[in-house]
């Protein structure tokens, strides 16, 4: 089974790397940029299971390692 965790910054949180890639974008011509904002895709490769525990697994993941949840917000995506 494979799944996708998607780890964003929360809002209101500043993102300095995502101001750094809109005024690049907006150096390079890209003038229609109002705001990005950065995260990060963890792909995984997890062993056949019920879905059900495999959210669970990663819902523990996410907690424990992957997330800072005090700043960011997460997703979980399983194929």
């Amino acid at each position: 089974m494979k799944a996708k965790v998607h780890i964003t910054l929360k809002n209101g949180v500043l993102d300095p790397q995502g101001k750094a890639i809109q005024h690049s974008l907006v150096s390079l011509g890209f003038s229609g940029v109002e705001d990005v904002r950065q995260g990060k895709v963890i792909e995984l490769d997890l062993k056949d299971q019920d879905k059900a525990q495999a959210r669970a697994d990663l819902e523990k993941m996410c907690k424990t390692l992957l997330a800072n949840t005090v700043i960011e917000n997460y997703s979980i995506e399983l194929e």
